[in-house]
């Protein structure tokens, strides 16, 4: 699940698009990232999922209208693509490692979080420990709700020498931190009071691997954001980031400045 500098090249180049090929150091973690539209514009911050990388958010860092209005970010998580692959953090850490990274790219301008599945929560967690840093949070299909995750029992198994090895690729770094999930959304949830954000749900209504009753679970907690706008995608499944594309480019390009 990892896009070689070559492929990412050639993609960019078809598309006629300026792109940005870097990484940056955070102490022990480097944090692999695709950039793309003019410095000084708003940004939109693209977190991935889990397994997943920076492509997965591919057509809308060449989306031309897009472009018009955003510079726009799409990280590695750390354990994915070529962030310390291989090297799960739990959703604490690596919020943490991704703050220092928007500390060091930040260019003054509004910034928008957009987050997918696990990605959700990983922004979640960032715009609790910095309110004011962050314009809007846009969750897709985030797993938010402790009480909704029903980790599998097996995946304990595989975390394991010599077992662990027997997972391929970003499979490993997956597992390990969906099993730290549902520990880790307990802990956060007494603070999601703490999101003052404007915040933008949308999910589809038959996604079966992260609950819609996340919707409401959301609603009923983020009670001091500033607004809170549900996106309910009738018969969608959880992979509206492809599935839906319009829907949600036209969202942000819709976002409040």
């Amino acid at each position: 699940m990892r896009t070689s500098s070559s492929k990412a090249k050639k993609f960019f180049e078809t598309a006629k698009t300026t792109y940005i090929d870097s990484t940056i150091a955070i102490n022990e973690t480097k944090i692999h990232y695709i950039q793309t539209g003019k410095g000084d514009f708003p940004t939109l911050f693209f977190v991935h999922g889990s397994p997943g990388s920076w492509n997965s958010y591919q057509d809308y860092l060449k989306d031309t209208l897009l472009l018009k209005k955003y510079r726009m970010i799409s990280i590695d998580r750390p354990g994915f693509g070529y962030s310390n692959f291989g090297e799960a953090q739990d959703l604490y850490e690596q919020a943490g490692v991704i703050e220092q990274f928007v500390e060091k790219i930040k260019n003054g301008k509004n910034i928008y979080l957009i987050g997918h599945s696990y990605g959700g929560p990983t922004i979640v967690k960032m715009a609790i420990d910095k309110p004011n840093d962050y314009k809007e949070l846009i969750i897709l299909a985030g797993a938010i709700d402790p009480k909704a995750e029903n980790p599998e029992t097996w995946r304990p198994i595989f975390m394991s020498k010599p077992l662990r090895y027997l997972i391929p690729g970003a499979l490993r770094p997956a597992n390990d931190e969906l099993w730290w999930l549902k520990k880790d959304l307990f802990r956060m949830k007494p603070n999601l009071k703490k999101i003052t954000t404007n915040v933008v749900i949308i999910h589809g209504t038959k996604d079966r691997l992260v609950p819609y009753s996340n919707v409401d679970f959301m609603k009923k907690e983020f009670v001091n954001a500033k607004s809170v706008e549900e996106i309910s995608i009738k018969d969608a499944d959880h992979f509206i980031p492809w599935s839906h594309y319009e829907i949600i480019r036209n969202k942000l390009l819709d976002l409040k400045e």
